[in-house]
């Protein structure tokens, strides 16, 4: 969805009174959080609060939306940069930040495809890129591919693989160009790998070859639902961090 069109469809959902007081805080959350999101959403509803509106996409087209004035209740980033830019805008709650969980970033095979990628180093690893097109997220705007080519280019294959890359908008779309074959490989987080059945993760990037993942939260000044704050905390909470955990996230 375009920035613009999914900043008024924000503005008009949180323009309704009514509305606002039916449904629970708007959380706009990194597309690889879906899953882990939802079912902290479904618990916190359980406990007899209005469930949360949750909005996936990119970090960084969230960060331009929540800069540009869209509004929101809390913003969940899978990348320290995109939170900082909107702290600098003075668009986050002080106090308010907190890494909320971690990730690992792999390399995933198209069916029909599956061969390791050994020790993921060099020459090697970037051979077997560069026979095809490889998908990962934009380098210049998605934290998965940002991370995704700073490991390239730490590991020495980058030069070998730059023009293969396919870039998609988000982790998620570079996930699914290869679950419909248009990449054989694919870079992204090994929470994503474990809702492609269909996928075999082939590699694992080695600590030290790019920054930690991490997913910061933030209360944003735009918040006004009574509950931002109180699902906030449940997601830094014991209960909400084993909801993460069970996803696939790492604990902060």
């Amino acid at each position: 969805m375009r920035l613009w069109s999914l900043f008024f469809m924000l503005f008009a959902l949180l323009g309704r009174p009514a509305a606002a007081q039916a449904r629970g805080p708007l959380v706009l959350a990194a597309a690889s959080m879906q899953e882990a999101l939802g079912e902290a959403a479904d618990r916190w509803a359980a406990s007899g609060h209005p469930r949360p509106v949750l909005s996936f996409a990119a970090s960084s087209a969230l960060a331009r939306q929540i800069g540009a004035g869209a509004p929101a209740d809390l913003f969940v980033s899978a990348d320290d940069r995109w939170m900082e830019w909107l702290a600098e805008k003075g668009r986050l709650v002080p106090g308010t930040r907190a890494v909320l969980a971690g990730n690992r970033l792999v390399v995933v095979a198209a069916p029909g495809r599956g061969q390791e990628l050994g020790g993921m180093r060099g020459r090697a690893l970037g051979t077997l890129l560069a026979a095809g097109p490889f998908a990962m997220g934009d380098p210049a705007a998605v934290p998965a591919g940002r991370y995704g080519k700073t490991a390239l280019e730490r590991l020495g294959a980058w030069p070998m693989v730059a023009r293969r890359v396919v870039r998609g908008e988000s982790v998620r779309a570079a996930l699914s160009l290869v679950e419909r074959g248009a990449a054989p490989y694919g870079i992204v987080y090994a929470t994503d790998a474990r809702i492609a059945p269909r996928l075999r993760i082939v590699g694992r990037f080695p600590p030290g070859s790019h920054p930690p993942v991490h997913y910061p939260v933030a209360r944003l000044v735009s918040a006004r639902h009574p509950d931002a704050e109180g699902f906030r905390r449940f997601l830094l909470s014991p209960a909400g961090q084993s909801i993460l955990v069970r996803h696939g996230f790492t604990r902060p």
